[in-house]
């Protein structure tokens, strides 16, 4: 299974943990809750439903509003197949869901992971953070030493470019450190409080005490200029 098929699936199965949804609507769901998925097609879609399926990990049942059957009927269509997650399919969900490897620092899979923050724990959403941080300074580190090499061959818009990269990557890593420092001090008051209520509620998604002065999902990948 490639890296990116693997980022689908488990954003398809983290949207069908929220609630039971057809191939039209998840495709929607992918593309305006989240962005990474915008050039995602039913082409690609309906393949990675028919392998979740087949692993036993959703079920497909026939659309539940009465009215889109008879209309369906009617037309001579078929009923739209709604996609369930079954239990199986939230144990391995649950599974990806802690997994904190090199993967998940990786731009496009991070953003997803990002996106289920809110189901997600604490202790995980800390490593996930810190290993991109990690990996958007390593790559700030080769940026500014592959731009001073090349500084004087360089043309004045192709400079630019390349400072471009690097203030978007500088941005994502001062993004980072806030949204760190935020999961730090909620663990600390747990830790003096130990009866306080959680800041960060893992199932339903409320993200109290996360600085909220910058969108709710991350800055889009940042894409060095410089290999």
């Amino acid at each position: 299974m490639s890296r990116r098929s693997g980022i689908l699936e488990f954003a398809v199965l983290g949207l069908l943990r929220e609630s039971p949804m057809h191939g039209y609507e998840l495709r929607k769901r992918l593309n305006t809750s989240l962005g990474v998925f915008r050039a995602f097609s039913y082409g690609t879609l309906y393949p990675c439903l028919k392998t979740l399926v087949a692993n036993g990990w959703l079920i497909e049942e026939p659309g539940s509003a009465p009215e889109d059957a008879l209309a369906a009927s009617l037309a001579g269509r078929r009923a739209k197949i709604v996609y369930r997650l079954t239990a199986e399919g939230k144990e391995h969900f649950e599974e990806l869901l802690s997994h904190t490897g090199p993967d998940s620092w990786e731009d496009e899979h991070f953003a997803a992971r990002f996106a289920f923050f809110g189901q997600t724990e604490r202790e995980v959403r800390m490593r996930v953070l810190e290993g991109r941080r990690s990996r958007l300074e390593e790559r700030l580190e080769k940026m500014r030493a592959s731009l001073a090499r090349t500084r004087e061959r360089l043309d004045d818009y192709t400079l630019e470019l390349q400072r471009h990269g690097m203030e978007s990557v500088e941005r994502e890593v001062r993004w980072l450190n806030e949204l760190i420092e935020s999961e730090r001090a909620g663990r600390d008051q747990r830790r003096s409080d130990p009866e306080s209520p959680a800041r960060h509620d893992t199932t339903s998604g409320q993200t109290d005490g996360l600085p909220r002065h910058r969108d709710d999902f991350p800055p889009g990948p940042s894409d060095d200029t410089v290999k």
